[in-house]
């Protein structure tokens, strides 16, 4: 986030200041720290990372991309940065924000984003449409359902993919600042319901990660055990929230 505009608080008191060094530092452990923590953990665990990227980020911090590539992680458009929001673009002024956007992703990255998260979950009545006129194929945005479902856009096809913000860690160790312990038995305790009712029919679990939330040392261990407990079950697919649209496209069109 640009220094002199506010993002997600620590301490909300001081989230006016300019500069702010309280708040850009705690979010600035991400990038310099966490999300390293973050990939050796998913390294040892066996997952392929979904990012949602920042165009910002691809400028900044060109070092996490390159290892993302390595990785074979899928790119998550996430706007150019968490401080721009769209509900009061005019639709054209979103349409050059988007490809500009998409733009310097598909550089950075060597690959077209097919999914789209808003930043702070954020989108215009234009967003949707102008997202599939530019080869978007998901979003993120509607965290309504455990499965994938088609959205109404005026042309083609677009999906929402399930993104929780009830296990999200912003949602927990910020909002609601429940210790790691707690955290861990909730995202248990979803894996097992989400488990047992896909017997019947698939469902989905999408984590969303915060490196500086959630790549803090007293924090780690604690996901390690949820990733290790849910790498260990039977007919578990880790996979990516490309795949995931894309095994639902496949599923539906046999159907």
């Amino acid at each position: 986030m640009p220094l002199d505009q506010p993002g997600m608080s620590l301490n909300p008191s001081t989230a006016m200041f300019k500069p702010d060094p309280l708040n850009t530092g705690w979010r600035d452990y991400g990038p310099r720290v966490g999300i390293w923590r973050l990939m050796d953990l998913f390294d040892r665990s066996g997952i392929r990372a979904s990012c949602l990227l920042n165009s910002d980020a691809c400028t900044y911090y060109p070092e996490i991309v390159e290892e993302g590539k390595k990785r074979n992680w899928a790119w998550i458009a996430h706007g150019k940065n968490n401080s721009v929001r769209l509900g009061t673009m005019t639709r054209e002024d979103e349409r050059v924000y988007l490809t500009e956007m998409t733009q310097v992703i598909t550089e950075a990255t060597g690959q077209q984003p097919k999914g789209w998260l808003g930043p702070a979950l954020t989108e215009s009545f234009n967003t949707p449409s102008l997202l599939q006129e530019l080869g978007y194929s998901y979003l993120l945005d509607w965290g309504c359902d455990d499965q994938p479902f088609s959205l109404n856009v005026l042309q083609g096809r677009l999906l929402s993919v399930p993104y929780s913000l009830e296990i999200n860690d912003s949602a927990i160790y910020v909002s609601k600042t429940l210790p790691g312990k707690e955290y861990a038995q909730m995202l248990i305790d979803q894996f097992k319901v989400l488990y047992a009712e896909g017997a019947d029919t698939a469902r989905v679990m999408g984590l969303g990660l915060h490196p500086f939330i959630s790549g803090q040392p007293f924090r780690i261990r604690y996901l390690q055990e949820v990733l290790a407990y849910i790498s260990q079950q039977k007919d578990v697919w880790l996979t990516t929230s490309d795949e995931i649209a894309t095994w639902y496209l496949n599923v539906e069109a046999e159907a």
